[in-house]
């Protein structure tokens, strides 16, 4: 091999010299030593701050490495094209440019034509509390769901009381947290259910003074995006010596009281609810709450009441 061939211009692969260094566990001060330069010139080297170099230091450097030489020259052949490797760079920043206004405009294609075919979908989750609430006794929520097109799934994450214990669900919950007073429920897209229920054990020492609030929110997934929904409807109870059917605290269920509760049971078929008492109390005209035996008990008007 001649002199001009020793001399001869080589691009080099600087981030395949510093893999294959760190591999081999070399040092760039070992290399340095090696191929007879300082260790400033090994890292400019790596970083393609010196893009070319001469063959017979890139014949040293492929010793110093234990590789051939093709593995550290850019596309195994380390024809520079130029000697200052100008063309080359240049050649790539006007690709990089010519593939960035390309990628544009097609984004902009895209999402309008998405704007234009993604499928119309509602979505609204409401909940409905009864008005008021027993201490040391069951209270029932509801939260109706009404959602169509296409989604991926959803998840209802509601936030009740403190101190307030969830002893039911229907569907069962994913995930449940008694203590804070938060629970999930994971909603695939084969299951899609009208109403989420659950029971609420109210605690015996509860404040009587204020009313109890509750929250939720909704993340919906449709085709792939995730939009949160909160969860509207009602947010507030009142604890008191009432059952949950009766909406005006008078410690009577009427007639429209009745029919609600019937088909709030209905509705809430999963959860063990019990309709005999609110139809003995509707029978027998009016109730009231024995705290010590935790039930209600219906109390006969008399005939001139009625």
């Amino acid at each position: 091999m001649n002199d001009n061939e020793l001399t001869q211009k080589l691009c080099i692969d600087g981030q395949a010299i510093r893999r294959i260094r760190e591999k081999s566990k070399l040092t760039q001060l070992y290399v340095a030593k090696v191929v007879g330069v300082t260790t400033d010139t090994v890292s400019r080297w790596e970083n393609n701050r010196y893009p070319t170099i001469r063959r017979d230091n890139a014949l040293l450097l492929a010793d110093a490495l234990e590789v051939d030489l093709a593995e550290i020259l850019l596309n195994g052949t380390g024809d520079p094209g130029s000697v200052s490797g100008t063309p080359r760079r240049g050649h790539l920043l006007a690709g990089l440019i010519v593939v960035t206004i390309v990628a544009i405009f097609l984004f902009f294609i895209y999402f309008h034509f998405m704007q234009d075919q993604s499928p119309q979908y509602s979505f609204t989750a409401t909940r409905i509390l009864p008005t008021y609430a027993v201490a040391d006794g069951i209270f029932p929520v509801r939260v109706r769901i009404n959602a169509s097109g296409e989604m991926k799934g959803m998840i209802l994450r509601e936030h009740f009381p403190k101190g307030w214990k969830l002893v039911q669900s229907s569907p069962p919950p994913s995930s449940l947290d008694n203590v804070d007073g938060t629970v999930r429920w994971i909603i695939k897209p084969d299951m899609k259910p009208e109403t989420i229920s659950y029971l609420l054990q109210v605690p015996a020492e509860v404040d009587g003074s204020r009313k109890h609030h509750f929250s939720g929110e909704v993340i919906v997934n449709p085709r792939g995006s995730s939009i949160t929904y909160d969860v509207t409807g009602s947010m507030f109870t009142a604890v008191g010596p009432y059952h949950w059917a009766d909406v005006d605290g008078d410690f009577v269920i009427d007639d429209s009281e009745t029919l609600a509760a019937s088909e709030s049971i209905d509705e809430m078929a999963g959860l063990h609810l019990s309709w005999e008492t609110i139809e003995k109390i509707w029978d027998a005209g009016q109730y009231s709450w024995l705290a010590d035996e935790k039930k209600f008990i219906p109390v006969r008007t008399s005939a001139e009441s009625k």
